[in-house]
């Protein structure tokens, strides 16, 4: 059994690799990236490295090859360069006679109102059209994305949100990572649909939470979006980065990302990891 993992040196799926290697045989595993240079530390522990981009569909060809279940990791990008690489990637996999796929989508893709939705509801189509037995794994929002906020809190400025009283489903990368090579590396995940998410909180409840783990009061500022934008121009985003940063609070507000499910526990056996306890991971080498 021959699995691979794509953009294997990326945040997340770095972690999942790491993961999978706690259960599986190196030699079990292959990696798709595009510069496999960055990935010689796999390949020294018996990984099977392949080069793969997925804007060259014959690289995809030959990392696909004798690949029995394969997980694309979501490509970074605008949407319509993500549809157009995640396409190339779905297309590879049929051609390559892959028997499983999993995919990291996004939560309630299918339904979803969120600005970054897209991509995913075109990539669930492109897996459900080629008739191969798949997984979708929907991963609500990971905690790390809050970083900014945190770093802005500890150096003394308020928790800045336009998201009302939208919910969002936090966990840390690590339990989206280990849910993700659970299946990839499992058995039994033909034809699921997984909604990946912690307990949906407010930002007042998130803000609240950092506050109990920095042992101080974390002033919350609720603001509109046009006042957000305002203020992500000033704490130094790039202009073409504020209309989505934007859209994101949107979309929370919207109640987008607002999923509950016990799917986490269902597919790692355990609980997500508790807010606090994961706050303190991310605080911790910051203080």
């Amino acid at each position: 059994m021959k699995r691979l993992v794509t953009g294997a040196t990326g945040k997340l799926g770095s972690k999942i690799v790491e993961s999978l290697l706690q259960t599986i045989p190196a030699e079990e595993l292959a990696v798709s990236v595009r510069h496999p240079e960055k990935a010689e530390h796999l390949r020294a522990l018996g990984v099977d490295v392949r080069h793969g981009d997925f804007d060259q569909p014959d690289t995809l060809d030959a990392a696909f090859a004798g690949i029995d279940r394969l997980l694309i990791i979501s490509a970074d990008g605008d949407n319509e360069t993500r549809i157009r690489q995640h396409t190339h990637a779905v297309e590879a996999a049929e051609r390559a006679g892959v028997q499983f796929i999993a995919y990291t989508s996004l939560a309630n893709a299918s339904e979803s109102t969120n600005l970054m939705a897209p991509p995913h509801v075109a990539t669930e189509a492109a897996i459900l059209k080629t008739g191969i037995p798949y997984s979708f794994l929907r991963n609500n929002w990971y905690l790390e994305n809050e970083m900014g906020s945190i770093q802005a809190v500890l150096a003394g400025a308020p928790w800045v949100t336009s998201a009302g009283s939208g919910k969002t489903g936090w966990a840390l990368q690590q339990d989206y990572a280990d849910a993700a090579a659970a299946v990839l590396g499992g058995e039994g995940h033909e034809g699921t649909v997984y909604e990946l998410s912690g307990p949906p909180l407010t930002q007042q409840q998130l803000a609240n939470a950092v506050s109990q783990v920095i042992g101080k009061d974390v002033p919350f500022q609720q603001v509109d979006d046009e006042a957000y934008a305002g203020i992500m121009k000033q704490a130094g985003l790039p202009d073409f980065v504020i209309p989505i940063v934007v859209g994101i609070q949107e979309s929370i507000r919207n109640g987008s990302l607002n999923v509950e499910s016990n799917d986490f526990e269902k597919v790692l056996g355990r609980p997500v990891t508790p807010l606090h306890q994961a706050l303190t991971q991310l605080i911790q080498p910051l203080s």
